[in-house]
Order: structure tokens, then sequence, then C-alpha cells
């Protein structure tokens, strides 16, 4: 299997767009976005329900 190149990523791009439409690929692409995210914080190890050290710079 050899490179992909610039021509050949935009047709894949524009296959998926014409298939599932802007709208869909935009959603999972936020939430692939949001899972990515969720995954860093599980491998720092950080929480949402135990609260933060630092006081409030407001």
């Amino acid at each position: 299997m050899g490179n992909l190149g610039t021509t050949e990523l935009i047709l894949i791009l524009a296959v998926v767009v014409l298939l599932f439409g802007v709208g869909r690929v935009s959603r999972i692409g936020g939430e692939m976005g949001a899972a990515i995210r969720e995954f860093r914080k599980g491998l720092r190890g950080e929480d949402e329900d135990t609260p933060n050290d630092t006081p409030d710079q407001s």
C-alpha cells in the first residue's frame, strides 16, 4: 500500500461528504473530538467530579 497524497485525500473527503452529507460529517467530527478529549483526560487521571485545588481567577 502506498502513501496517500493530497489529491487522494480530497477525493476521499468528497466521497464521504456525498455519502453522508455535510451536517452528519461535521457532527461525527465533533463527536470524535469530544471522545479524544475525554480519552486524554482519562489518561491524565482527571475527573470532572473532583474539585480543582486552584481558586478561580475571576
